[in-house]
């Protein structure tokens, strides 16, 4: 029993040898960060004038807070996350279903509607600003002259639901890989056996299909949420955050506060408050999660 205990413990050692390096720099690489933006979250720095430095105390949260800047870009932030999400998670179970059945090509149909996904953000945008959405050279513009319809600068008039439209383009395909794969695992059986007994097509979806797909839907609204949240390139490339705050969500309201501004402590200040933020969706949505895996 000795030697057997020794030898555990030996083994114990030595994993915690092996993997100490790994969670050491693992450790560092996330605390660091935001020790340093904790740090200068309650400094006065400014980029341009090195003269404006010392301890701020809670001046920079109190600030911000009392900006209404911040409340407008928060304000679009729960606008453009809430958008995004109904869109691409109830276009994406439809798309599901709709490409669960066997039709004509469905394996080259499928790869181009996953396609948006791996296209990196910033083409992507580019792609819808220059391509699709310019009021005079667009495709957009191009078919409203055909139909006789008056043209829409969609990044001036509707600059937030231009943003909302680009991210859900991308991350629609996400929602429908991860749904899709869901739905496979469906049981065609029990499918059968609802038809034989007289459920049509809305019924088997409403109470079959759906309820399938709950836990699926709640690992997406999870996934898609965090990333949402930091959404940055599509609105930089696009629109700036405008006009005015239009279109600026708290990811491009601390770019501002900080690389045009030149405000590190209260850019430093919307960090921890977007860390705080996430945070608190990301346990929220753990839980939920967590309870639909449940049961």
């Amino acid at each position: 029993m000795r030697e057997r205990t020794s030898g555990r413990t030996v083994g114990g050692f030595r994993n915690v040898f092996l993997q100490g390096p790994a969670v050491t720099l693992l450790l560092l690489w996330m605390l660091v960060p935001l020790g340093m933006t904790l740090w200068f979250s309650f400094q006065r720095y400014n980029l341009i004038n090195p003269m404006i430095s010392g301890f701020a105390g809670w001046d920079n949260y109190t600030y911000l807070l009392t900006d209404p800047a911040l409340w407008t870009a928060m304000g679009n932030t729960l606008l453009l996350v809430g958008w995004v999400l109904a869109i691409s998670v109830i276009g994406g179970t439809l798309l599901a279903v709709l490409f669960q059945q066997e039709f004509f090509g469905r394996g080259i149909a499928r790869l181009l509607v996953i396609a948006p996904f791996f296209v990196m953000p910033t083409v992507g945008a580019l792609v819808w600003k220059n391509m699709l959405m310019h009021p005079v050279n667009g495709v957009f513009a191009w078919l409203s002259g055909l139909l006789g319809l008056p043209v829409i600068d969609w990044f001036s008039s509707m600059p937030l639901a231009s943003i909302i439209i680009i991210v859900a383009w991308q991350w629609m395909p996400f929602a429908l890989l991860i749904l899709l794969t869901a739905i496979q695992s469906l049981d065609d059986d029990q499918v059968e056996a609802a038809r034989m007994d007289g459920a049509g097509p809305l019924a088997i979806f409403w109470f079959i299909t759906l309820p399938h797909l709950k836990r699926a839907i709640s690992v997406v609204i999870m996934i898609e949420m965090i990333f949402l949240l930091t959404i940055f390139a599509e609105i930089f490339v696009t629109t700036s955050g405008g006009p005015g705050l239009a279109s600026t969500n708290l990811a491009y309201f601390i770019y501002i506060r900080a690389l045009l501004d030149f405000d590190v402590g209260g850019a430093s200040a919307g960090g921890v408050i977007a860390i705080i933020l996430a945070n608190i969706v990301a346990i929220f949505l753990i839980r939920t999660v967590a309870k639909n895996l449940e049961t």
